[in-house]
């Protein structure tokens, strides 16, 4: 029996991020921003750069950079299938998932009108809300909107099925939230949908970082992420089988490309972030050992997960004795992502994060980061502190964001 892969150190990981390397107020940056966007790996800047300074082209021309950057695509889209557990024709590049969502709303409401229903819910971000929401201006379907529990940030299973009825067209679901780090069960969401014959967008932005998707698998019928989430550039990636989007009346210049995944990218494409997406996967891919970068990638997140529980575990425990605190999404131990939301009684979270800052070099999103409604729910009006635990996070890091937050009280 093989001895199991180790997994490269804390130290190790963090040798690869120039960013770490930065000092403020007298000590080196800890870079708790990740929901907002990881730091970048050295290997990610070098694909982006090299293909830009040596192979740069547009594609199926005849001369050998033309063909370099069509290889470098097809390659890309490979790296991604590994990723999200799907075939290289599955993958969609984009701007953004915001604007790959858009496209989708504006490609499938095409054949939507008056009586169909698309089912969202108040726990996502708003990239996930505003495309479909635009089609009941633009096409006349209602939008059913489910609610979360306040007290954890989880949604109600039952609500959320008993929305999927035979008039449900699409649902709409946040794997992860990327204010509070609740994750969802899709596999009963994707299973009720199927059932009334309705379609599934996942949107995995948050989620992705931390949990190995498994598209086809899963069964749903879109699912977006976004590269610079887990240590890629500014890039949205879509999975969505390429036999449904063939069939699919996309928005499409009538010269370009007819079959899938390409009829439904837009315009020339971003070749260099696509290079260093896929740079992004294979740098999570050499952490850890295995046959292919499928099975590198499960124990390398199987290893992470692991590290960012405990992680998650010593911040929560820590802030959760501090009288002034208030800690939101569900407790350590229930299925979450290691992203910590948290207010701080008599400071707005924008003022928390200035003086993390400043005077202890911890680095902290702050505000509703889109996703409005749930703000919005839980009453708050100052914002939220939203710390996010990365490949590169340590223990220390987060004592220093713990003693940050107490010289506060």
């Amino acid at each position: 029996m093989n001895p199991r892969p180790r997994t490269a150190s804390v130290a190790g990981i963090r040798a690869a991020f120039p960013a770490l390397e930065r000092e403020h107020a007298g000590r080196p940056v800890a870079y708790f921003d990740g929901p907002g966007g990881t730091q970048v790996p050295r290997s990610v800047a070098e694909a982006m750069s090299e293909h830009l300074l040596r192979h740069n082209a547009n594609r199926r021309w005849a001369y050998p950079t033309s063909a370099e950057t069509d290889a470098a695509v097809e390659g890309s889209r490979e790296a991604l299938a590994d990723l999200l557990g799907c075939r290289a024709e599955d993958v969609v590049f984009g701007a953004n998932m915001t604007t790959l969502t858009y496209h989708l709303g504006r490609t499938l409401g095409r054949a939507w009108g008056a009586g169909d229903e698309i089912v969202v819910t108040r726990l996502d971000h708003l990239a996930n809300v505003a495309p479909w929401r635009a089609l009941e201006t633009e096409r006349g379907v209602t939008v059913v909107d489910v609610p979360f529990r306040l007290a954890d940030g989880t949604l109600d299973q039952s609500v959320l099925l008993a929305s999927i009825t035979e008039r449900t067209r699409l649902v709409a679901v946040g794997w992860a939230s990327n204010a509070l780090g609740t994750v969802t069960d899709l596999a009963p969401v994707v299973a009720r949908a199927r059932e009334v014959g309705a379609l599934t967008f996942v949107d995995g932005v948050h989620a992705v970082p931390h949990l190995l998707p498994a598209a086809r698998a899963l069964g749903c019928d879109f699912l977006a992420c976004s590269p610079y989430k887990f240590y890629g550039p500014h890039a949205g990636v879509m999975y969505a089988p390429a036999e449904l989007l063939d069939a699919l009346d996309v928005p499409r210049l009538a010269c370009a490309p007819e079959r899938a995944p390409e009829r439904f990218e837009t315009g020339t494409g971003s070749f260099e972030s696509m290079a260093g997406s896929a740079a992004a996967v294979d740098f999570l891919a050499s952490l850890t050992g295995g046959a292919s970068r499928r099975e590198r990638l499960g124990r390398t997140y199987a290893a992470l997960h692991e590290r960012g529980e405990a992680l998650l575990e010593r911040m929560w425990r820590g802030l959760e004795e501090m009288d002034e605190v208030r800690l939101y999404g569900p407790p350590p131990g229930a299925p979450r992502t290691p992203t910590l939301a948290f207010t701080v009684e008599g400071h707005d979270a924008r003022g928390v994060a200035a003086h993390l800052a400043a005077n202890h070099g911890v680095f902290v999103s702050h505000g509703h980061f889109y996703a409005a409604h749930v703000t919005e729910d839980l009453g708050i009006t100052g914002g939220l502190v939203r710390a996010g635990c990365a490949c590169y996070t340590t223990a220390d890091e987060v004592d220093r964001l713990l003693e940050g937050v107490r010289d506060l009280r």
